[in-house]
């Protein structure tokens, strides 16, 4: 692994809650392999880990508990039955729930066709399960045989699977929305009206709106939203109830929240938790 070099100083001044490494990181870059695929599970309040970078590729797949990644851009959340992509060479650093379990794919940019940028996937079952069983094999595995050959098949199918933004929170490199958003993280709940949060950065609220729009391509409810999408997503993957999520992001009722979540999500949280359980316990019976 690389460490932390030539990036932006404001981004790595950042101070986001809870954004550490807590299991034992693998250096990717020693395995002469295309690819590779290593299962992680946490265990409690471990050291940080600086951002860093690797000449591969990373592929973060969640199995039990909340992921959420952190690159140059902003902040991606790990979903159910997705993953998110990190470009080889890109600066990152992952956050992963207490006692968590997640599959790491390290793919060498010589036949990776994945993006170039960092972006969540929505995988399917079959990419999963490759995942899961890759895992298995030693890194350094023969370079002609089964193992080599399901490798192959899993980059066939990766190139498949299906973009999406709705996991992301933008953040620019600009230092008042780096501020902001790290306030907003540390404090969920915060419901100050635009003109309140405008005042803070000695901005009108009409140019704050303009400023928001042009660094993250979003209305400032719109990006509030999301992040409180992001932190729903994380609450409750690791366990929280919907009604401690709901007051922890300031909304009055918890049915208030559902119908934020809902209309994001387009599904409930009960629902999302309940397929989420049922992937879960899909994968230990397996």
């Amino acid at each position: 692994m690389r460490p932390e070099t030539e990036f932006d100083p404001d981004f790595t001044r950042m101070d986001l809650p809870d954004l550490r490494i807590n299991y034992d990181p693998v250096d990717p870059d020693q395995f002469d392999r295309p690819i590779t695929s290593f299962c992680l599970e946490t265990s409690k309040d471990n050291d940080d880990l600086p951002l860093h970078s690797h000449r591969k590729g990373q592929l973060v797949v969640a199995s039990h508990g909340s992921v959420m990644c952190r690159a140059p851009g902003g902040l991606w959340i790990v979903p159910p039955q997705g993953a998110v992509w990190i470009p080889a060479g890109v600066q990152h650093s992952n956050c992963v729930a207490d006692f968590g379990k997640l599959y790491t794919v390290f793919i060498d940019p010589q036949v990776s066709m994945l993006p170039r940028t960092c972006c969540t996937l929505m995988i399917t079952s079959l990419v999963r399960e490759l995942i899961h069983r890759l895992s298995v094999f030693p890194p350094l595995y023969p370079l002609e045989g089964p193992t080599s050959r399901l490798g192959r098949v899993l980059l066939d199918e990766l190139v498949q699977m299906t973009t999406t933004d709705e996991m992301y929170l933008p953040i620019s490199a600009d230092a008042r929305l780096q501020h902001l958003a790290a306030f907003m993280l540390h404090n969920p709940g915060d419901r100050s009206t635009m003109d309140e949060v405008a005042s803070r950065y000695a901005m009108s609220e009409s140019t704050f709106a303009r400023f928001i729009v042009k660094e993250t391509g979003m209305t400032f409810g719109r990006w509030r939203q999301r992040l409180h999408i992001l932190l729903a997503m994380q609450r409750l993957t690791a366990g929280s109830s919907v009604q401690a999520v709901s007051l922890e992001l300031g909304y009055e009722t918890p049915s208030a929240f559902i119908t934020m979540f809902k209309k994001t999500m387009g599904k409930s949280p009960r629902r999302f938790l309940a397929e989420r359980s049922r992937m879960i316990n899909s994968e230990i019976l397996s």
